[in-house]
């Protein structure tokens, strides 16, 4: 039982590592980063990043832990919510608009 522990614990830590690189090459290619983790149920927690230049960006990381885990390893500033100051940074072009604007109106999603 302590070997599964034991295995689960640096499975955890390897995952966290890995995310940590992808976050500081998100950063690296953006100017720097923020970001803000959000429950997404049984498939864990979203990263939720967003870069100096405002382009964007997600990871999933298996649970809040290892998600925390990464964004401290990367040194990135975590916000409590995607409040309206945060959400204001992110630039969005109209590969997004379309899209949504098709979901939203019930028509294709990206035309």
């Amino acid at each position: 039982m302590a070997d599964t522990k034991q295995a689960e614990t640096k499975q955890a830590e390897r995952k966290a590592a890995k995310l940590a690189r992808q976050i500081q090459a998100f950063s690296k290619e953006h100017g720097g980063a923020e970001g803000q983790l959000a429950h997404v149920g049984q498939a864990g927690t979203r990263i939720v990043l967003v870069g100096e230049d405002g382009g964007w960006g997600d990871l999933v990381a298996p649970t809040y832990a290892v998600a925390e885990q990464a964004a401290e390893k990367a040194g990135l500033t975590l916000h409590e919510e995607f409040d309206g100051e945060f959400a204001a940074k992110v630039v969005t072009g109209p590969y997004e608009w379309s899209r949504m604007a098709g979901i939203q109106l019930g028509g294709a999603s990206n035309a």
